[in-house]
């Protein structure tokens, strides 16, 4: 497997963990300081804050990637093989429609803080920086969506999309074993 295949397949991983870590880091830190050495540091609770908000978008992308979202699965099951997969596409069509709209709108947001600079308070770095996550975040989910469709497009469009083959097994789990 090259690096890049490899990074694509965990690049949400990557980022999520580096952010629990910071996070851990950062309140581990305070904590310390606090207790043991009386002083309080100036940088931990905004940076575990912004890490935070990086692993929660990230995870957002990672759970559009392991199918995790929550759907009702249910009644999409209860409908004739072909209404439910008009459901999904209905349902993935405004999903995909609502990420393209957020990237839009955090374009917007973006260029706002481009144009009039805004630094945080305890780290002193230009506010453009970590807001970013939200352009990322959302064209991430939009990628990983798309991503779904075309491994099952190859997958012979049996069944619903972005969903366990009749034996459980994963289709994207078994094409990465054929590689």
């Amino acid at each position: 497997m090259t690096a890049l295949k490899w990074l694509e397949r965990h690049f949400e991983e990557l980022i999520c963990c580096t952010c629990l870590v910071i996070i851990s880091v950062a309140v581990f830190s305070q904590v310390v300081a606090r207790y043991v050495f009386q002083v309080a540091l100036h940088w931990t609770e905004e940076t575990a804050s912004m890490a935070m908000v990086w692993a929660v978008y990230t995870g957002a992308s990672l759970c559009v990637r392991e199918r995790f979202h929550i759907r009702i699965m249910v009644a999409v099951h209860a409908l004739p093989p072909r209404l439910a997969r008009y459901v999904i596409f209905l349902a993935d069509g405004l999903w995909a429609f609502f990420c393209v709209f957020m990237v839009r709108v955090s374009i917007d947001y973006l260029y706002i803080f481009w144009r009039f600079p805004e630094t945080s308070p305890s780290l002193g770095i230009n506010q453009f920086y970590p807001q970013t996550i939200l352009v990322i975040g959302y064209t991430l989910m939009l990628i990983r969506l798309i991503q779904t469709y075309v491994q099952w497009y190859r997958d012979g469009a049996e069944g619903l999309p972005g969903m366990l083959n009749e034996d459980g097994s994963d289709p994207i789990a078994d094409d990465e074993a054929h590689i």
